[in-house]
C-alpha cells in the first residue's frame, strides 16, 4: 500500500541523500520523491510516496535523522496531491486531431509539435495523469516523464475543525 507524508527538513547538503538511503536500508521502496524549498527561510519540504505496510516504523527511522523537523503523514481524503506529466506520443499529421480533442479534455496543452508526434503537458491529480496516460497509449506514446507527487493537507472545514480544535 502507498502511503504519502510530508517531510519538513533543514535545507542543508545531503538531507536528500540521507532520507533516500534510510528508506531503502529499510527495504521500503520509494515510488516518489519530491523536494523544493518551503515557506520558511533554510527549509525544504519533502513530499515522499513509499510503499510500507506499518507506516509508524517509516516515521520512527526518519525521525532519527538530524535535519528532519516534522513529518506529517497525508491521508488521501484529507490532502491535495499533484503531478505534471510530459508526454509525446505518435501523432502523424492525420491523427492529430484526435491526439488533441482527448488532450482537450485533461486540459493538457501542446507543448512540441514534430513531423510525426507531439509532446503534451498535463498536471492535476495522479488519478487523472494515470487516466490520461491510458487514454494516449493506443497512439503509441515515444517518451514520458513525470515530476514526483507534490502535496498539502487540506484546510479542515466544519465541523472537523472544531473536533480537532477541542483534541
Amino acid at each position: 500500500m502507498y502511503r504519502t507524508l510530508s517531510v519538513f527538513v533543514e535545507d542543508r547538503p545531503g538531507v536528500l541523500a540521507r532520507v533516500a538511503s534510510l528508506l531503502a536500508r529499510r527495504g521500503f521502496n520509494i515510488r516518489s520523491l519530491a523536494v523544493g524549498p518551503s515557506h520558511e527561510e533554510g527549509m525544504s519540504k519533502m513530499t515522499i510516496v513509499v510503499e510500507a505496510p506499518e507506516l509508524e516504523q517509516v516515521k520512527k527511522q526518519l525521525h532519527k535523522l538530524v535535519n528532519v523537523v516534522k513529518i506529517t503523514e497525508l491521508e488521501p481524503d484529507r490532502s491535495l496531491e499533484r503531478e505534471i506529466m510530459l508526454v509525446r506520443v505518435s501523432a502523424p499529421p492525420g491523427r492529430r486531431s484526435e491526439v488533441l480533442e482527448i488532450a482537450d479534455i485533461f486540459k493538457a496543452t501542446p507543448v512540441d509539435v514534430g513531423h510525426s508526434s507531439m509532446c503534451l503537458q498535463v498536471a492535476g491529480d495522479p488519478g487523472k495523469i494515470n487516466d490520461f496516460l491510458e487514454l494516449l497509449r493506443p497512439f503509441g506514446v515515444v517518451d514520458l516523464a513525470k515530476s514526483g507527487r507534490i502535496a498539502l493537507a487540506r484546510e479542515l472545514k466544519g465541523k472537523e475543525s472544531k473536533l480537532r480544535a477541542v483534541n
